[in-house]
């Protein structure tokens, strides 16, 4: 069934590689319609002449629309943050077209256990997603997208009307719209009329942070499982109203390297992906490999790559009764670049895109009953739960926001949640709690989500090797083992933030409580329209409307007297702001209190309006620094300065109370302004990296532990071992608990003596000698989840994850892991905030490192 596609790759005009035309990359002996718009009729060069911009590449996406509307429809996912439209083109059969609802319709059915049993899919079309280009700086998937939507719209001949027929195509020409428009101005922009090949030329070069990332500098092909961005939760939500049965996922790989499509390594896949999921992978691999034979293309698979991570493109598919194939070519990253392989041309490494999108499409044509009847199959068995676990209850009853996040994270991957029921358990609130049944159809997302994985078959990892993500939302959760009556009313929608009071007009002030996730973002707002406001220092009781009330640390009180705004107007914005972001605010009709300190005690402590600049540019981890950016101006609406070493050293750090360094190397600021800033009074955070960059640099004081070698040198070992024993010794992200100092201002708004905390770093900082300087550190049994070496696991435990350092009249905030990982760690959220508000506050003799 094969040999009409075969014959026709195998009949490619075979030119040289600078060629541009489209006879280099398009199947010989097949005739187009010409009514159809060639790529350069439409974005005015050939495709790999220039790189496509996503302007142009949407242009031409609505023209073949336009010009074929009896086999393409375009449809606008959505709108990315530089509000760049995220297109889809479904591409299919004209027939198919007319009853494009129905084929969607009888297609979902496969995943439902319930009804899927009757579906018949002698005749059902298979559905197939082709995407292009997640990191914008790996541009041949794009570029490729313009051939490949050409093709599928101008193609003439009964090999073309049978593929249409048999294939529902769910085309994404860019998986992310605003690095590639970033990446194809640099590109373009430095091409010159005489190639140059060279890669230390600046075209191969791009400046800080490069196109690679979305708009706040984050790998969304990390963010399919936690959906933090309009992106992935666009493209989720058209994953999930159709669910394609293959997903292709075409990425680029270093230069001199060749081609690689899946399976990938087999001792790296998760033990959730089930074994027929990789036998499939499999069977469309001979697809690929035919194709790249017969145009002479060099390939490899089953190395380097895997299968662990379901937040990734070529994985979420997996867990969601898809199969999901990664393409990985050779970046020529500008126009042609000098390989170990030789020259690498910019169209050679569109031809390979092209031609496995098209081997793609044939293996879904050849292969689309079995396809569909592993999706079927897929849910069935996922609603078979065995064990004793079949649900699982999570919620934060002093944080509403946080749990209200999760819950919408959960139902945009349609899972099934329900209202907490009668289940007697004193961590969990009816009301402010719910609960997931196993005893649905995503019950095996369910679990990716909720559990940890219990064994490892491999010690090298792509990417991380833990995510359970009530630890990283920091949500107490419970397993439910046969309790019916835990799972209550269905819920189909939660707001962002939680349940707010409206509190009366006071003459005398309000008292803000700092559990709930968004109260960081009032407090600025309150500051930033010059209200003053405290913070307290220890717990306290007092009346409130005729009933005592306990307030813990970190309460922020509002006093209405001596303020320069009227009660009136703070009682308005302060009204306005619980409502906005959830938060429970109580009036004062009194300063006297039945229990603790007054609000007119030291101990209440005044706090300063945060005025943050984040350091940024060469040096700097751009995916840190974006978690920062995207805290602060997304979810706390706090605008911070972005700035590059070489404007730091030449700024007045007088406007700042608060600098920010990531992980990072940052040899180009100035030591002494930068230490001589912290001793007048400022504030520095450092993050992973940067906390060994500023103790070496005498900025900090902090000491390390040192990690055990993994080999002793008296041992002789094969050659060949190497890469395994250096791998395992990487820390690619695990989950560790750290006790907690809830009396520190750095734990303000924690509830619970312990927080997850993630590291992916070799930083382990040793306790500081003073006390109370270490109010976050692990224990000697800190592993809650994921794989890391004995010698590495040897050096956290008993570790400090948070020191804090008095610096002269300044502080510096050592944090060893990064609190703010992928924006999805929401857990780690109120140390990062606490350290911008209260650092200023923390006591010197509490933080000075004692000899």
């Amino acid at each position: 069934m094969r040999k009409p596609f075969l014959l026709a790759l195998v009949s490619f005009f075979y030119s040289i590689s600078f060629s541009q035309d489209l006879g280099y990359y398009l199947p010989a002996n097949t005739s187009y319609n010409p009514s159809i718009p060639k790529p350069k009729d439409i974005i005015y060069h050939e495709v790999g002449e220039w790189h496509i911009t996503h302007d142009r590449l949407v242009n031409y996406m609505k023209a073949v629309a336009a010009a074929a509307p009896e086999r393409v429809k375009l449809e606008t996912m959505g709108f990315t943050y530089e509000s760049r439209p995220q297109v889809l083109l479904i591409i299919t059969s004209p027939s198919n077209h007319k009853k494009l609802e129905e084929i969607r319709q009888q297609h979902i059915l496969l995943s439902d256990p319930s009804r899927s049993s009757s579906v018949n899919i002698d005749n059902m079309p298979i559905v197939v997603w082709i995407g292009h280009s997640i990191h914008g700086n790996e541009p041949s998937g794009a570029n490729a997208s313009l051939l490949t939507a050409y093709y599928l719209a101008a193609a003439q001949g009964k090999y073309i009307d049978d593929l249409l027929e048999h294939v529902v195509i769910l085309f994404d020409p860019s998986f992310n719209p605003d690095g590639l428009q970033r990446f194809s101005t640099w590109a373009n922009q430095h091409k010159s009329k005489n190639l140059v090949a060279d890669p230390a030329s600046r075209e191969f070069n791009e400046v800080w942070p490069g196109g690679r990332y979305n708009h706040y500098w984050f790998d969304i092909n990390r963010d399919w499982l936690p959906a933090v961005h309009p992106e992935s939760q666009h493209r989720l939500e058209w994953f999930h109203r159709w669910k394609p049965n293959i997903l292709t996922d075409h990425h680029e790989q270093g230069s001199n390297a060749t081609f690689f499509f899946q399976p990938g390594v087999p001792s790296r896949v998760n033990p959730l992906t089930p074994e027929k999921n990789q036998q499939l992978t499999e069977k469309l691999a001979a697809f690929h490999a035919h194709s790249l034979d017969s145009i002479g293309s060099l390939y490899f698979t089953k190395e380097n790559y895997d299968d662990f991570y379901y937040g990734k493109g070529s994985t979420y598919p997996d867990i969601n009764g898809c199969i999901g194939i990664l393409f990985e070519q050779a970046s020529s990253r500008g126009h042609a670049r000098e390989t170990s392989n030789g020259l690498l041309t910019f169209p050679f490494t569109i031809r390979n895109q092209f031609v496995t999108a098209l081997s793609t499409l044939e293996g879904a044509r050849v292969l689309r009953k079995e396809f569909l009847a592993w999706q079927r199959e897929f849910y069935k068995n996922a609603e078979n739960v065995s064990g004793n676990v079949n649900g699982y209850v999570f919620g934060d009853k002093n944080d509403e926001a946080r749990t209200n996040l999760f819950v919408q994270m959960l139902l945009r991957h349609q899972i099934q949640v329900n209202e907490l029921g009668d289940w007697k358990n004193n961590e969990f609130e009816k009301g402010k709690a719910y609960a997931v049944s196993l005893k649905q159809p995503q019950s095996t997302l369910i679990k990716a989500i909720f559990e940890n994985v219990p064994v490892y078959k491999d010690s090298l990892f792509y990417d991380i090797t833990a995510w359970n993500m009530p630890l990283a939302f920091g949500l107490p959760y419970a397993a439910v083992t046969n309790e019916k009556n835990a799972f209550g009313k269905n819920v189909t929608d939660v707001p962002a933030v939680g349940h707010s009071t409206t509190p009366s007009l006071s003459s005398y002030g309000y008292l803000l409580e700092w559990d709930d996730y968004y109260a960081p973002a009032a407090l600025y707002a309150l500051q930033d329209m010059g209200i003053r406001a405290k913070v307290a220092g220890k717990p306290f009781e007092m009346p409130i409307a005729g009933k005592n009330m306990a307030f813990d640390y970190g309460t922020i009180l509002v006093p209405v007297t001596m303020q320069s705004i009227s009660a009136e107007v703070i009682y308005q914005k302060i009204t306005a702001l619980a409502k906005e972001y959830g938060l429970k605010v109580y009036p004062l009709a009194t300063g006297y209190t039945t229990e603790g300190i007054n609000p007119g005690s030291s101990n209440f402590n005044a706090l300063e309006k945060p005025s943050i600049a984040l350091i940024t540019g060469s040096g700097a981890n751009p995916l840190d620094a974006g978690e920062v950016w995207h805290l602060l101006d997304q979810r706390m609406n706090i605008p911070c300065v972005q700035l590059e070493q070489s404007t730091f050293n030449r700024t007045d750090l007088n406007r700042y109370n608060t600098i920010i360094m990531v992980g990072g190397n940052y040899g180009e600021i100035s030591k002494d302004k930068l230490k001589a800033w912290v001793q007048a009074g400022g504030t520095l955070i450092v993050t992973e990296e940067a906390v060994s960059w500023a103790s070496q640099n005498g900025i900090s004081n902090i000491r390390f532990k040192r990690v055990r070698p993994a080999t002793d040198s008296a041992d002789r070992l094969a050659y060949v071992q190497r890469e395994e024993i250096e791998g395992a010794q990487q820390m690619r992200g695990a989950i560790f608990r750290a006790d907690v100092d809830l009396s520190h201002p750095l734990a303000y708004g924690y509830n619970q003596p312990t927080v997850s905390m993630f590291k992916a770093n070799k930083v382990f900082m040793q306790k500081s000698k003073n006390p109370f300087a270490t109010p976050f550190y692990f224990g000697s049994n800190p592993l809650q989840s994921g794989w890391l070496s004995k010698e590495n696991l040897e050096a956290v435990k008993n570790s400090a994850s948070v020191i804090v350092n008095a610096v002269g009249g300044g502080r510096v905030i050592s944090m060893a892991d990064n609190p703010n990982f992928r924006a999805f760690w929401l857990g780690g959220t109120k140390l990062f905030m606490n350290a911008i508000f209260f650092g200023s506050t923390i006591s010197a003799a509490s933080s000075r490192e004692e000899e």
